[in-house]
């Protein structure tokens, strides 16, 4: 089974560990691809599986060969400084909002930046853009670095990693931005391996609750023209079986 992971946040790496669980005789050849390279290698035959973020510009490039439905809506939450007091949420215009990701006209923008601009957009903050240093440690290390007053926008995953740390984390007051991950498979005859691990993500996902987050007082915010609110994404309630 060869699959892909995006930097060091969970979805696919909680999944690929329940599948190695439940087939521990189906090796597993694991990636490092962002959502649009994912995409890229599952249409090219490169990977059996990919989970990402699918926006609605992959749809139109990509119309056919490939399925998919949501599997998670991982909430974006705000990390304050390092010495923060503690509190459960915090506006999102009482300090700059920083993203560590790259900007459109970088060359390395992509589908995490895309949801950054939509956000933007949406909600009127104007973001600090800092680039994106790839693994937790390396942001970890920038936050210790920073000398200006902010919160990051971050993905839960990485949250509580900086939670852990000792830097306090937040909902944001205004809106609850969720990030919508799916999982693709391509639009074709597929072996056991493929199915199971399709049926172990639908399973897990419910297991985290990934499909209903938890309600927050704030607003739920996705992107308008995310592809998962179709009928293709949101159909499939299973994992989808081999065909003869």
């Amino acid at each position: 089974m060869r699959i892909a992971h995006i930097f060091e946040l969970q979805t696919s790496r909680i999944v690929a560990d329940a599948f190695a669980a439940a087939y521990p005789d189906v090796r597993l050849v694991e990636r490092s691809l962002d959502s649009r390279r994912q995409l890229d290698a599952l249409l090219n035959n490169r990977l059996d599986v990919a989970i990402l973020r699918v926006t609605a510009e992959m749809v139109a490039l990509n119309p056919t060969g490939w399925q998919f439905h949501r599997l998670r809506l991982e909430p974006m939450l705000l990390v304050g400084r390092p010495g923060d007091p503690p509190k459960a949420s915090v506006s999102l215009f009482e300090r700059p909002v920083e993203v560590f990701a790259d900007t459109p006209a970088s060359g390395l923008y992509n589908a995490h930046g895309d949801y950054l601009t939509t956000l933007e957009r949406a909600s009127g903050m104007s973001m600090r853009w800092l680039g994106n240093p790839g693994t937790f440690g390396h942001c970890l290390a920038a936050m210790h670095r920073a000398t200006e007053s902010g919160y990051v926008l971050e993905f839960e995953s990485y949250a509580a990693r900086y939670a852990e740390s000792g830097i306090p984390i937040h909902h944001p007051a205004e809106l609850q931005p969720y990030y919508p991950w799916c999982i693709a498979w391509r639009d074709e005859p597929h072996n056991a391996a493929v199915a199971d691990f399709l049926r172990i993500a639908e399973h897990t996902a419910r297991q985290h609750h990934w499909h209903l987050p938890p309600h927050r007082p704030a607003r739920p915010w996705v992107p308008p023209d995310d592809p998962t609110h179709s009928p293709q994404a949101v159909a499939a309630t299973t994992a989808p079986r081999p065909r003869p």
